[in-house]
C-alpha cells in the first residue's frame, strides 16, 4: 500500500478506533434498567454494523479493495438489518428472550457469513478443489452443530427450545469451520485474522445461544455483545487496511498439508459427533428419535464424504492413466521427431551442399561479412572481379580490402554502403553493383551480393546518348520544319500581298482606263482616248516588270536562262558589292544537272551568303563549286569571327534556323553537310549532293 493510500485512510481508522471506544464506554456506562441496557446495547451492535458496512462498501470502490469486498458489505448490511430488527423489537416487543419460532431469523446473520466466505471460496480454489472442500466444511459444521446441540440444549426442552438451540449451534459452527477451512488451506495474514474474529463470532454466539434457550439472556451481556460489535469494526479494519493480492486469479496450489488434514477433521468430528449423540442423548433428555434422526445424518453425511473421496480417487486414476497415454504418445511422438530430426539433418546436408556449390561457382560475386565489416567467406567470382586470390581476401577487414585491390576508388570502399563502386583494370573501368542483407544469426552477420554491370553500364550510356541524338534531332527537325511551314505561309501571303497591291491593282485600274477610252473614243474624243490608251500601256509594262520581279524570286531568272554556274557567280558578285567584301568564285561542271538540283545548290549557297553578311563580320567569302563522279562539292568559306560549333542547337532554339535549314535540305536530299569553324578563325560549310538524285521539288523552293 502506497504512502498516498496510507496517508488517505486514517481518517478511516480514527473513526473505527472512535467506534470501538464509545461502544465499549457504552457498555460500561449503560443504565441499569433492563430495558433500557438492552436497547443501548442493541443500538451500538447496530452502529458498529453500519459503521463497519460503509467502511467496507467504500473501500470496495477502491483499485485495492478484497476481492470478496462486495460479499463481505453485503454481510454486514445483512447484520446492519438483523441488529436493527433486534433494536425494533426492544423498542416495540417484549424484551424477554425465550425460544420460539422467531429464533428462525437469527439464520440472517448465518447468511451473512456465509456470503463472504463463498466468495473466498469462489476466488481462491479450484471448481474440483471447492467441491471437496465444500463437503469437509459441511461434515464438520454438522458435526459441530449436533455437538453444540447436544451440549447446549435443556434437559427435557420442547420442541421450540430444540429448534432455538439448533438454529445457535448451528450458526455458532459455520461461522467456526468455513474460515478455519480457509485459513487451513490459504493461511495468508487476512485470513487468520479472518479466522480470529469470527472465532470470536461463534463463542459469542454459543454462549448467546446457552442463555437464551434457557431463558437467561438479557440483552445486556457485555462478554457476548461487546466481541459481537468490536468483531464487526475489527472486520472493517482488516478490509481498510489489508492490501489485496496482487493477481486476482485462483490460487490453484493449496498448502501441502490442507487437504490431508481438512479431510482427517471432517471424518473425526463425524465419528466423534456419533459417538457423544449415541452415548450421551439420554442423558441431556433427548429421545430416541432424535438421536436416530441426528445418527442418520451424520452417517449420510459420511457416507457421501467416503463416496465423493471415491468419486475423486476414481478421476486421480483416470487422470493417470490419461497421462500415461499421453505420455507414451509423448514418446511414440518423440521417436516420430527423431526420425525426422535425422531425415532433416540429412536434407540439411544435402543442402548444405548443394548451397555451397552454388556460392562457389554463382556468376555474380557473394561475401559474407560480420558486424565489424571482416570478410569471412568470398567466392571466386568476387575475387576474380578484384584480382586477388581467396587468401588474400577473407579475413581482411572490407578498409583493408579496398587498398589492397588494385585500380579501387574511393566508391570501392563504400560499396557496401552506397551499392556502387568502381575499379579501374587495364585502363578500363570496372562498374560494380552491390546489394546488402542481414543474415539473422547470433552473431548477426551479412551477406554482400556484387554484380559486374560493366556491359549494362556502356550499354546504358550509349542508349541515352543515341537517344539524346535522336531527341535532339527530332527536336531540330520540328523547330526547321515549324520554321519552313512559317517561312512557306509567310511567302505566299508576300506573294499575295504583292499581287493584290501590285498587279491586281495595276490591270484593274487599266480596265477601268480601257472602259473610260472606249467611251471617250465613242464620245468623239479620240486624241483623248488615245492619250489614255498610251498611259493604259505604260501602266501595263510597269505591272508586267513588277510580275517579272516577283518571278525572279521565286525562281532566279538567270538561273533558269544560264545555270547554276552563272547564277552563283552573279550572286557572289551582288553580295561582295552589298556588303562590301571581297569575293572569290571557283568552279566548273562539264555536266548537266537536274532543275531540283540546281536550285537547292543556289539556295544552299544564298543561305550560307546570307548568314554570313549577317554574322560573319568577314572581310573575305569565297565559294567553289565542282562535281566529282556522282557529287556535287559546294564550299562557302568565309575569314570572319566564326562561332562555337557546340552552341548550333542554342541558336535553333533562338530562332536562327540558317545552318539547321540548309542541313536539313541537304540531309533530305541524301547529301552531307559540314561545318568547319572556330571563334576568331571563321566559317567553312562543305556540301555534297548526289547528281543522279532530284530533291523533292517543297525544299527546292524559299
Amino acid at each position: 500500500m502506497s504512502m498516498n493510500g496510507l496517508s488517505a485512510r486514517w481518517p478511516v481508522a480514527l473513526a473505527l478506533i472512535a467506534t470501538a471506544i464509545g461502544v465499549t464506554v457504552v457498555f460500561l456506562i449503560a443504565p441499569e434498567s433492563r430495558e433500557a441496557r438492552a436497547a443501548l446495547t442493541h443500538g451500538t451492535l447496530f452502529v458498529c454494523s453500519v459503521v463497519a458496512t460503509v467502511v467496507v462498501g467504500r473501500h470496495n470502490r477502491s483499485t485495492d479493495g478484497w476481492q470478496s469486498g462486495r460479499a463481505l458489505a453485503a454481510g454486514l448490511a445483512l447484520s446492519a438489518a438483523g441488529t436493527g430488527g433486534l433494536l425494533l423489537w426492544d423498542v416495540v416487543g417484549d424484551t424477554r428472550a425465550i425460544p420460539s419460532a422467531w429464533d428462525l431469523g437469527f439464520l440472517l446473520f448465518m447468511v451473512a457469513v456465509m456470503m463472504p466466505a463463498g466468495a473466498e471460496y469462489m476466488d481462491h480454489f479450484r471448481p474440483e478443489d471447492r467441491r471437496e472442500i465444500s463437503v469437509d466444511v459441511a461434515l464438520i459444521t454438522l458435526s459441530l452443530a449436533f455437538l453444540g446441540y447436544l451440549l447446549l440444549r435443556p434437559v427435557g426442552a420442547d420442541l421450540a427450545t430444540s429448534m432455538s438451540t439448533l438454529v445457535f449451534a448451528t450458526i455458532s459452527a459455520t461461522m467456526f469451520t468455513t474460515y478455519a477451512a480457509l485459513a487451513l488451506w490459504v493461511p495468508t495474514p487476512a485470513h487468520m485474522l479472518q479466522f480470529v474474529v469470527f472465532g470470536a463470532f461463534s463463542s459469542a454466539t454459543a454462549s448467546m445461544g446457552s442463555r437464551w434457550v434457557r431463558g437467561e439472556f438479557a440483552g445486556t451481556e457485555a462478554s457476548i455483545l461487546l466481541p459481537l460489535a468490536l468483531g464487526m469494526l475489527a472486520l472493517a479494519a482488516l478490509a481498510a487496511f489489508l492490501p489485496s493480492r496482487e493477481q486476482a486469479e485462483p490460487v490453484m496450489a493449496p498448502t501441502r498439508w490442507g487437504r490431508p488434514l481438512l479431510t482427517s477433521v471432517s471424518v473425526a468430528s463425524a465419528c466423534a459427533a456419533l459417538a457423544l449423540v449415541a452415548d450421551l442423548h439420554r442423558e441431556q433428555g433427548m429421545s430416541s428419535r432424535q438421536a436416530t434422526a441426528v445418527i442418520v445424518v451424520l452417517a449420510v453425511g459420511i457416507a457421501l464424504r467416503i463416496l465423493l473421496n471415491q468419486i475423486r480417487s476414481t478421476q486421480a486414476n483416470q487422470e493417470a492413466r490419461m497421462a500415461l497415454r499421453q505420455k507414451e504418445a509423448a514418446l511414440a511422438a518423440t521417436d516420430t521427431a527423431l526420425d525426422r530430426v535425422r531425415d532433416t539433418n540429412e536434407t540439411l546436408r544435402q543442402s548444405e551442399e548443394h548451397l555451397r556449390l552454388v556460392f562457389e561457382t554463382a556468376v555474380d560475386g557473394i561475401v559474407e561479412m560480420d558486424e565489424r565489416d571482416t570478410v569471412l567467406r568470398a567466392n571466386e567470382a568476387f575475387c576474380a572481379m578484384i584480382g586477388l586470390p581467396r587468401q588474400s581476401v577473407e579475413g581482411q577487414s572490407w578498409t583493408a580490402l579496398a587498398a589492397a585491390v588494385a585500380g579501387a576508388d574511393g566508391s570501392f570502399a563504400s560499396l557496401p554502403q552506397t551499392g556502387q563502386g568502381t575499379v579501374q583494370r587495364q585502363g578500363q573501368a570496372l562498374y560494380l553493383e552491390s546489394r546488402l542483407s542481414q543474415i539473422p544469426t547470433t552473431p548477426p552477420r551479412r551477406l554482400l551480393l556484387v554484380r559486374d554491370v560493366t556491359a549494362g553500364r556502356v550499354a546504358d550510356k550509349t542508349i541515352r546518348s543515341l537517344f539524346q541524338f535522336l531527341q535532339d534531332r527530332d527536336e531540330d527537325r520540328t523547330r526547321i520544319m515549324r520554321r519552313t511551314n512559317a517561312a512557306i505561309e509567310s511567302e505566299r501571303n508576300r506573294v499575295a500581298r504583292d499581287l493584290h497591291d501590285g498587279p491586281v491593282q495595276g490591270v484593274s485600274a487599266a480596265s477601268l482606263s480601257l472602259e473610260a477610252a472606249l467611251l471617250m473614243i465613242k464620245g468623239g474624243e479620240t486624241e483623248r482616248g488615245l492619250e489614255v490608251m498610251s498611259k493604259i500601256r505604260r501602266e501595263l509594262a510597269e505591272e508586267a516588270d513588277a510580275l517579272r520581279r516577283l518571278m525572279s524570286g521565286l525562281r532566279p531568272p538567270v538561273l533558269e536562262e544560264r545555270g547554276l554556274i552563272p547564277a552563283l557567280r552573279e550572286t557572289l558578285a551582288h553580295f561582295g558589292h552589298d556588303h562590301g567584301v571581297a569575293t572569290e568564285f571557283s568552279g566548273a561542271l562539264h555536266q548537266p544537272l537536274s532543275q531540283d538540283l540546281e536550285t537547292l545548290a543556289y539556295r544552299v549557297v544564298q543561305e550560307a551568303l546570307s548568314n554570313a553578311g549577317k554574322h560573319a563580320q568577314a572581310s573575305q567569302t569565297s565559294v567553289h563549286v565542282g562535281a566529282d563522279g556522282s557529287l556535287l562539292r559546294i564550299e562557302i568559306a568565309d575569314d570572319g569571327v566564326g562561332f562555337d560549333s557546340q552552341l548550333s542547337r542554342e541558336y535553333l532554339r533562338m530562332g536562327r534556323v540558317g545552318l539547321a535549314s540548309m542541313r536539313e535540305r541537304v540531309e533530305l536530299a541524301s547529301g552531307t553537310f559540314t561545318v568547319h569553324t572556330t571563334p576568331g578563325r571563321g566559317t567553312t560549310i562543305i556540301a555534297t549532293l548526289p547528281i543522279d538524285l532530284a530533291p523533292a521539288r517543297e525544299f527546292a523552293q524559299t
